[in-house]
């Protein structure tokens, strides 16, 4: 079925090709660099150029351009300068090991003039005929000749170059030349858009996709746009005729996608011309039996057009769906059915070819996928996808918000009459034209986070799309929390209402965004901008899938600071861990998403990795969107997915004397109300034993969220040591089941010195009682010196610290053994928890550079992957003739309060009486003291500049 569709679609987008004549240029093309840009005025469109090259394709991708060197000038911002500085990365800067650190690093690169020629037979029945030159996707600017004469210029980064060359040919051998210019000019729409930036896709120069010459008669379909009107069972055509004499059209559709088949009869309509065109709107009954679009019923319909004159009939095929997209109060809906958007931001990162793909299957997988992680909807990043994008969107049901090809900032400014003002209104108009009927075509911005007098200038697109297209929504701009509202948006797409308070609270799951940036008082439907950005250590197993046109040279230099570190061998784990706490943090965000009255949806960035800006490995799939191990789809969509049952509780960590409090809900988006609904929850340990269970039966679960099913209280008196249980809640019948961890300690426990010597710093009685043979441990919450530029917070780096220059969290969670004996008493994972908080947040972290080779702490930081220090907050080691045990946790203030702290002071305590405390690692007396007194500096990135969210914090 799925290659019968996907065949079926492509019939589509070739069915005036194959229903007229067309010939296929893809194959050899001469080619010929125009360094100097002189290639016009010498006339290199007569000449014969000594090159070849394949097309469709890139430069990059066929090994044209040039190689890399440290002096290439790249498109795109770089905020941290250090690779060009930092005595340590000349290796990386010498010719034959060039690597990068903030992005991908291409094979070849290029930026200028390029010709590409082509000698074309053309058939003699084509005379009498309109002959047009496709180019599906060239980048950026092309301009064509056709032997010898010049034709025209495009510059368009979201629809087909499309030339009326009729006049230039003539039956026989012609020669087309195509200029192609992929410079940043007049028309800038920012070094950092995803449609042309290094840090993305890259910024190339070629064609890709289709290329072709096409005939149609010379009275043909200019625009076809179809209005669906599903409250009237109608569909609205709105057609575009050029041509002369008489002519008449037809209209009919059918279903192709579903087992229920539907065939809407076909209409006719007679059309005149007036000075070369016709207009005309012509009403299409679908009848009772017409099938409507969504994401659970994605029904599409192929609208046959057809337009004859004489003897001469012109065929276009259409893909449309029955669909009303629209605004009502704070919330979308789609066909009256209240819809929140669960979203990924798509940027354009496709290693192997360095484009975005052009054909339906590689999107349709890419739309799957994020399916399959419960999402439905995706927002393009400053950039507009190709047609197949939108052709598989419709098929898997999918919302689609693509952008005009700009972040018109680090350079453009919109609204103070830069050529860029006019270029995006242009941009949007041609890519609305060209993909307006896809179903999946929902949403519509301008771009991402403008700068100059831009409120004014969205306030203008916001109102003439609103007036111009009622089949999508319309916001100006994507944007971060430090750019101004837009007042004038149907819908909002703005940072603020996200992430987690964690850095100054203990985790809780009573609180929602209700009161973040004014999100009570917004009158239109709210969609955050960017949610997460939490960060996972690199997966250096990856590098090997870069097999392509950019290279994960960036990966390799972090390796080798790893190995330059003496941590090679914990690359894994630390991926695996720092992942582990990447999925907590995505859940606690998402769930806090899910309980906001009036949160009308949230974009991700990213569900997959990010390969520039610094290197952002935000997403839990890697960049090829595959999975990385550490969290799987069915694991997340527990979480995210139509309906998650939700859990507020006041805190995660719990005495024995306590009672377990939880009030749940339900945040319900699904295909339709459930119906005297039965939900289950269960209490049980890791070991599956369960303490208490419960039914909530016959509940209606409307859709929208805020559904309270009831609550759970659990006496804990009953828990006689420190264990983790977990609460799991279930609606029966349905895939709907998400659970939640929490910890219980004992409520009464004292820590027990025995034969240990406890201290703040290594003083004299300490060096004593090691000389000794005796053991010592060293609590140094707030006193270590050798570490204290790393700032540790609870969750991990955001976006990553070679962006941001080193704004805090550096660390990525923690490493442990859980089998260590140490935690026998201390239930733990090898990564981070939310029982970990207590001692994790803002505790300061010890650095172990000069301790000996191979040296391990117990609990051990991960650090920011631009540096990747060995750092820790809990070691053990002999020294002299006794051992230690030092933390800069605090494991002894406040321990009627803080009865984490307390049970890992006991463990450690225990742990140092026993038997089993028998450190591997000897260290001396000195690299402990210098610990106390040792001062690394500060990580420098050579450059003042800084992006929009740091600006007004740096000088």
């Amino acid at each position: 079925m799925k290659k019968t569709l996907l065949t079926a679609c492509f019939l589509l987008i070739c069915f005036s090709l194959s229903a007229q004549k067309s010939i296929d240029l893809s194959g050899q093309w001469s080619f010929g660099v125009d360094r100097q840009d002189k290639g016009e005025k010498e006339k290199w469109f007569n000449r014969s150029l000594d090159d070849t090259i394949n097309l469709p394709g890139s430069m990059p991708e066929k090994l044209k351009g040039d190689e890399v060197t440290a002096k290439t000038q790249w498109t795109g911002s770089l905020y941290d300068s250090s690779y060009y500085y930092n005595p340590y990365m000349e290796k990386y800067r010498k010719e034959g090991n060039i690597k990068f650190p903030f992005f991908l690093t291409p094979d070849r690169h290029y930026v200028g003039v390029a010709w590409y020629q082509k000698e074309v037979n053309i058939p003699a029945d084509w005379k009498g005929e309109r002959i047009v030159l496709f180019l599906e996707r060239p980048h950026i600017e092309t301009t064509v000749w056709v032997d010898g004469q010049k034709v025209g210029m495009q510059n368009s980064l979201c629809v087909p170059h499309e030339y009326d060359i009729t006049r230039y040919l003539h039956p026989g051998k012609c020669k087309l030349a195509i200029r192609v210019d992929n410079r940043i000019k007049e028309i800038n729409v920012g070094a950092d858009s995803h449609s042309i930036t290094d840090q993305t896709q890259g910024n190339w120069n070629g064609i890709v996709g289709r290329i072709c010459l096409q005939t149609t008669p010379r009275t043909y379909f200019d625009d076809i746009q179809v209005y669906p009107e599903p409250e009237q069972n109608m569909a609205r055509v709105r057609i575009v005729v050029k041509g002369s004499g008489n002519a008449e059209v037809k209209l009919s559709a059918q279903s192709f996608n579903t087992d229920k088949k539907h065939i809407v009869p076909a209409v006719k309509q007679e059309i005149k011309f007036k000075n070369g065109k016709a207009e005309a709107e012509i009403m299409l009954p679908m009848g009772k039996d017409m099938l409507l679009w969504d994401e659970f019923d994605p029904a599409l319909y192929r609208l046959t057009a057809e337009v004859t004159t004489g003897k001469k009939t012109d065929v276009k095929e259409v893909q449309f769906g029955m669909r009303r997209f629209e605004i009502k109060g704070k919330w979308f809906y789609v066909n009256g059915r209240k819809t929140m958007l669960r979203g990924t931001v798509e940027n354009c990162d496709f290693p192997l070819t360095g484009y975005a793909p052009m054909d339906v299957e590689s999107w349709e997988r890419v739309f799957r996928i994020c399916r399959n992680h419960g999402l439905n909807h995706m927002r393009f990043h400053s950039y507009c996808p190709p047609e197949a994008a939108f052709i598989a969107a419709d098929l898997v049901g999918f919302y689609l918000q693509p952008e005009g090809p700009s972040w018109p900032n680090h350079g453009p400014k919109l609204g103070l009459g830069q050529p860029i003002d006019k270029y995006l209104m242009d941009e949007t108009i041609a890519l609305t034209k060209k993909y307006g009927n896809y179903a999946s075509y929902c949403m519509l911005a301008c771009g991402n986070e403008p700068s100059g007098r831009w409120v004014e200038w969205v306030t203008k697109f916001v109102e003439y799309w609103e007036k111009t297209d009622p089949r999508h929504v319309y916001t100006g701009a994507s944007v971060g929390n430090g750019w101004q509202w837009q007042p004038r948006n149907q819908y909002h797409v703005k940072a603020g209402a996200r992430g987690l308070t964690w850095s100054k609270m203990a985790p809780s799951t009573n609180d929602d965004y209700r009161f973040q940036s004014h999100l009570d008082t917004v009158k239109q439907p709210y969609v955050s901008h960017e949610t997460g950005q939490w960060c996972a250590f690199p997966n250096f197993n990856e590098i090997r899938k870069y097999t392509g046109v950019n290279k994960a040279k960036n990966f390799e230099i972090f390796r080798d600071f790893l190995a330059d570190n003496d941590m090679s061998d914990q690359a894994y784990q630390f991926m695996m861990a720092s992942g582990k706490l990447q999925a907590l943090c995505y859940k606690y965000e998402i769930e806090k998403t899910l309980r906001t009255p009036d949160y009308a949806g949230f974009q991700l960035l990213a569900l997959n990795d990010y390969s520039g800006q610094g290197t952002a490995l935000v997403g839990v799939l890697d960049v090829f969107f595959e999975e990385k191990g550490y969290i799987n789809a069915a694991e997340w969509r527990r979480f995210c997915s139509p309906t998650v049952p939700l859990m507020r509780t006041g805190k995660f960590v719990y005495a024995s004397n306590e009672t377990f409090k939880a009030d749940i809900e339900v945040a319900h988006f699904g295909r339709e109300a459930l119906k005297q609904a039965k939900v289950l929850y269960t209490i049980k340990d890791e070991w599956g034993k369960v303490y208490a269970h419960g039914t909530w039966a016959g509940k209606d679960i409307p859709i929208g969220n805020m559904n309270r099913m009831g609550s759970v209280e659990f006496p804990l008196h009953a828990i006689d040591s420190a264990r983790k249980l977990n609460l799991e809640v279930r609606i029966e019948g349905t895939e709907a089941v998400n659970d939640w961890d929490f910890w219980v300690y004992p409520a009464t426990t004292t820590p027990v010195e025995g034969n240990v010597y406890t201290t703040d710093t290594l003083d004299g009685k300490a060096l004593e009682v090691l000389q000794n043979g005796g053991n010592v441990l060293i609590t140094a919450a707030g006193k270590v010196s050798y570490g204290k530029e790393v700032v540790q917070q609870f969750t991990p780096v955001f976006w990553n610290t070679s962006w941001f220059k080193m704004r805090p969290p550096h660390t990525t969670g923690i490493l442990v053994n859980p089998k260590h004996p140490l935690f026998r008493h201390f239930p733990t994972e090898y990564h981070s928890n939310l029982q970990w908080w207590e001692l994790l947040n803002r505790a300061q972290v010890m650095q172990f550079t000069d301790f000996p080779a191979g040296f391990q702490p117990t609990v051990q930081s991960i650090d920011t992957w631009f540096v990747s220090r060995k750092i820790g907050m809990l070691f053990e080691a002999n020294v002299l003739n006794g051992k230690v045990m030092m933390t800069s946790m605090d494991i002894t203030s406040q321990p009627d309060k803080r009865i984490v702290a307390r049970q890992m002071h006991k463990a450690i305590l225990d742990y140092m009486n026993s038997d089993q405390f028998r450190p591997q690692f000897t260290v001396t007396p000195q690299q402990i003291s210098d610990l106390f007194t040792k001062v690394a500096g500060a990580v420098k990135s050579y450059t003042n500049e800084s992006p929009d969210e740091l600006k007004p914090k740096i000088n």
